[in-house]
């Protein structure tokens, strides 16, 4: 049985499409993740799939049992989905614990395993109004996991967090599926949050799916810009640059990402010039010219510098 199948859903608003027509299956434990730039339809669809916002036509299915929407349940939402939105609220003046336990639904062995998971122990004591935005966050999660949901949908849950309290949260979710196994789905727009952690990505652009794969393929082979740039840097060669650089039989552009070249010194000529270096850490990207080209490529040698004349090859994929 699908664990989760989502049918020719649509919504519209003010006359405008927000979703039109989006199908997707997700298996039990697999890690989805919906990407889009802002306004593409990521948040309207998480809440369609929570049964929080109806939609005009299709259906969302999980474990073969209808999902259905605000128009068609009492009480909005479904007891097994669970969804964390960007705008969270935690009830003030109360002790975390507090929150906890007004929602628990579950023993008090496996809401401390929750706990764990969600590294919030040392807060349970706390007032909520002392809590940073990561801890908020946590325990935001660990009050959705102790209803007892087997699927859980986060809403650009690393947004406004540091690189430190976003390491945690990213361990925190990680736990979830591995250690809780409980299933998720995940929208961000940062390429960093997703590609290490997703199983599939989908990629939404003005209400409709542009791409479905996963995500060495959604990186390596996006089918347009959009979906590319979505994704990190990239080059656009046409035919003629695709010739260049030795490759045979080019009849259309391509989108090639800066690590996909070898960039080198060669003692019988050298065509381009770097023009620009950028320092990301574990690598460096070079912005090279020859003629009316430009092409950044990326490399780990802090050899080359401005001024410097290079050539460069298509890595094979």
């Amino acid at each position: 049985m699908i664990f989760l199948n989502v049918s020719q859903i649509t919504k519209r608003a003010n006359e405008q499409s927000i979703l039109n027509n989006i199908s997707f299956r997700q298996n039990q434990f697999q890690r989805l993740v919906v990407a889009g730039e802002t306004g593409s339809g990521k948040s309207s669809l998480l809440k369609v799939i929570a049964g929080l916002l109806q939609p005009d036509s299709g259906q969302v299915v999980w474990r073969g049992e209808h999902v259905k929407g605000p128009a068609d349940n009492l009480v909005p939402g479904h007891p097994q989905i669970a969804y964390l939105s960007q705008q969270f609220e935690l009830s003030k003046f109360l002790r975390v614990e507090q929150v906890l336990e007004y929602a628990n639904h579950i023993s008090d062995k496996e809401a401390a395993a929750i706990f764990s998971v969600c590294r919030i122990d040392q807060l349970l004591q706390r007032k909520t109004d002392q809590l940073s935005g990561g801890e908020r966050q946590r325990i935001a999660i660990a009050r959705l996991l102790i209803e007892n949901p087997s699927l859980l949908l986060l809403d650009e849950p690393f947004t406004n967090l540091d690189m430190v309290l976003k390491g945690i949260l990213k361990k925190v979710i990680d736990d979830i599926g591995k250690k809780l196994k409980i299933t998720c789905i995940m929208v961000s727009h940062d390429p960093a949050d997703t590609l290490a952690w997703a199983d599939e990505i989908i990629v939404l652009k003005d209400g409709n799916v542009v791409q479905q794969g996963p995500p060495k393929s959604i990186y390596h082979d996006p089918i347009n810009e959009y979906v590319a740039g979505l994704f990190g840097s990239y080059n656009i060669l046409t035919a003629a640059q695709q010739k260049l650089l030795g490759r045979k039989a080019a009849k259309e552009d391509i989108l090639v990402r800066p690590e996909r070249f070898r960039v080198y010194r060669k003692k019988v000529r050298n065509r381009f010039q770097v023009e620009e270096i950028k320092f990301y850490g574990n690598q460096y990207e070079l912005k090279l010219s020859y003629r009316q080209w430009k092409v950044w490529v990326a490399t780990t040698h802090d050899k080359f510098k401005l001024g410097d004349r290079v050539e460069i090859s298509l890595i094979r994929s």
